[in-house]
C-alpha cells in the first residue's frame, strides 16, 4: 500500500454510524449530531448533508495535511460562493470541478487539478506521489454492486493504492465495511468510475488563517491576508 500517513475519515452526515439509515431514506433532520455541521437549523443541515460528499472529501484532505477543518455547512457555503455549487430552486448543481479546484488552490494553498480522464494508472501514480484524488463514482460502490445504473454522481477520496486495489474513504460508506480505506479491486472500479475528478497535491504553505475570512474565487467580501 502506498500511503505513508493515515487519512482521517469524515462522513457527509455527522452521525457516520447512521449512514445506512440515511441512505435507506431516513431524513437527516433526525441526525442527533446535526449541530456539529455548523448549520443554523436542522432543515439547513438536512438540505446539505446528502449533497456534501465533495465537502467531506475536502475536509478529509484538510485534516490529513494538518490544516484547519471547518464544519461541513460553512465549508459548503464557501464552495457555493465560489461557484462550485449552484442552486436552481430546490435543486443543487455540483460539485462543479473547476470552480472547486480554483477555490481549493486559492483558499487553502492546496494544488488542485481537474482531470477528466482519470485512469487507474493516473490515480495510482498520483497517490504514490503523495496526492489525494477526489474521484467521481456511482454511489453503490459502497457495496461493490454488480450492476450500477451508471458511472459517477458521487465523490470519494482515493487515499491509497497497490497492484490489486484502490483504497477509498467514502463519505457515504457503511460503518465497518466501506467508510475508511475501503478496498476496491481495479477491475471493479471501472464499472463505477466516471474517470473524472480533482487531484489534490500537498499544500505548499499554510493558508493565511484558520477562520473563514480571506479572499478566494467567488468571495464577495475579502479581507487582506
Amino acid at each position: 500500500m502506498t500511503r505513508t500517513h493515515a487519512v482521517p475519515y469524515y462522513s457527509q452526515w455527522e452521525s457516520s454510524a447512521l449512514v445506512p439509515d440515511f441512505v435507506a431514506g431516513r431524513s437527516a433532520v433526525e441526525d442527533p449530531l446535526w449541530q456539529k455541521s455548523g448549520a443554523d437549523t436542522r432543515e439547513e443541515y438536512a438540505y446539505w448533508a446528502p449533497r456534501t460528499c465533495g465537502v467531506a472529501c475536502l475536509r478529509m484532505a484538510l485534516d490529513h495535511w494538518g490544516l484547519h477543518v471547518p464544519p461541513s455547512v460553512p465549508l459548503a457555503r464557501e464552495l457555493e460562493q465560489a461557484g462550485a455549487y449552484v442552486r436552481d430552486g430546490d435543486q443543487l448543481k455540483g460539485l462543479i470541478y473547476q470552480p472547486a479546484a480554483n477555490y481549493i488552490t486559492t483558499r487553502w494553498n492546496i494544488p488542485a487539478t481537474v482531470d477528466t480522464d482519470l485512469t487507474g494508472e493516473k490515480i495510482s501514480t498520483a497517490v504514490a506521489a503523495g496526492s489525494l484524488v477526489i474521484l467521481s463514482v456511482h454511489k453503490t460502490i459502497r457495496t461493490l454492486a454488480p450492476r450500477p445504473e451508471h458511472t459517477g454522481g458521487h465523490l470519494v477520496l482515493s487515499v491509497a493504492a497497490d497492484s490489486d486495489h484502490l483504497y477509498i474513504n467514502n463519505p457515504s460508506g457503511f460503518p465497518d465495511h466501506s467508510q475508511s480505506y475501503a478496498p476496491v479491486p481495479w477491475a471493479d472500479l471501472t464499472r463505477f468510475s466516471a474517470r473524472r475528478g480533482i487531484i489534490l497535491g500537498a499544500p505548499a504553505r499554510s493558508p493565511p488563517g484558520d477562520d473563514l475570512d480571506g479572499c478566494w474565487p467567488g468571495r464577495r467580501q475579502c479581507s487582506s491576508p
